[in-house]
């Protein structure tokens, strides 16, 4: 089984820092955002591969995940053996890479893998999120199990005022994980989906569930995006083959706290994690105090 993480994006938020660097390799603390979605979409039992769907405009992705013998010797002649050793388990996660040449939405990026998945169930993760204890792909994956295979997203609740801003599925909650509190948007949920409505108004919202950037999908999806007619902003959109295929097959939903992830969507979003991360890691917490100082910390 693969995961397909779509970065081949312009990261325009992040300009002028990005005109020269891929934003997916800015970094968490000591290592760049797309590493830690790569780890994360290596944890489910039987995924095995990791398909970047890059830009020719950045090669420095590609080079990040090469092996570079001469960097790593020097590295261990000048007696940094451990930071030799980061580097060298970072290049040899097991990543291939397709290329979209005409960005045309996360539809055709998606789609850009298709050969790269051997008519196989793949799991694809938006790269501008991660979850440190990369838990919520193995949970989506038991959901999977549990129905059959079936395609399974993950959700989240969001407040009434603001579900015109997304993707929010329609559907009803058919059961919890174990160890779950009842609710049926309460964490641990698990919706059968029966649509997907794109940013509807508030008295029209199904539900208040958004789509959190995690998807486990049938191989199915891949012959539905090579049909898929542009949506909006003339793109080929992920949601509408996804509709198309509730058609066909069963699709269900893992309800999730988004807080159990770290968004590095926009400058301030990235300059939040890198503090939560900091924070969290007891190698760099003392040192973060006294770096921020006690006053702005305060």
């Amino acid at each position: 089984m693969k995961a397909i993480i779509p970065a081949a994006g312009l990261g325009t938020r992040f300009l002028p820092a990005t005109r020269c660097m891929p934003k997916e390799l800015l970094p968490v603390l000591d290592k760049p955002i797309l590493q830690y979605v790569v780890e994360e979409a290596l944890e489910p039992e039987g995924v095995d591969g990791v398909v970047i769907v890059n830009s020719r405009e950045k090669p420095q992705i590609e080079q990040y995940f090469s092996v570079d013998e001469d960097f790593e010797n020097m590295l261990r002649e000048r007696g940094k053996g451990e930071a030799a050793d980061r580097v060298h388990e970072a290049s040899t996660l097991p990543v291939s890479f397709v290329y979209q040449d005409n960005p045309r939405g996360l539809g055709h990026a998606v789609h850009c893998a298709a050969d790269k998945i051997d008519g196989e169930p793949f799991f694809v993760l938006l790269g501008d999120y991660f979850v440190p204890d990369k838990q919520m792909c193995v949970r989506m994956a038991q959901v999977s199990r549990e129905h059959d295979g079936a395609s399974v997203i993950a959700v989240a609740p969001v407040p009434e005022d603001q579900v015109s801003r997304y993707g929010i599925i329609a559907g009803q909650c058919v059961g919890h994980l174990d160890g779950a509190k009842d609710g049926e948007e309460e964490e641990g949920a698990v919706w059968k989906v029966t649509g997907l409505v794109e940013k509807p108004k508030p008295e029209d919202a199904p539900s208040h569930l958004f789509i959190v950037g995690r998807y486990l999908l049938s191989p199915r999806i891949m012959e539905l995006l090579a049909t898929q007619a542009p949506g909006a902003g003339n793109e080929i959109q992920l949601t509408d083959s996804m509709q198309r295929l509730l058609a066909e097959e069963e699709m269900f939903a893992l309800v999730v706290d988004p807080a159990e992830g770290c968004d590095t969507g926009t400058p301030a979003a990235w300059a939040a994690t890198n503090a939560r991360m900091a924070l969290k890691s007891p190698q760099t917490a003392e040192a973060f105090h006294e770096a921020f100082g006690d006053k702005a910390l305060g």
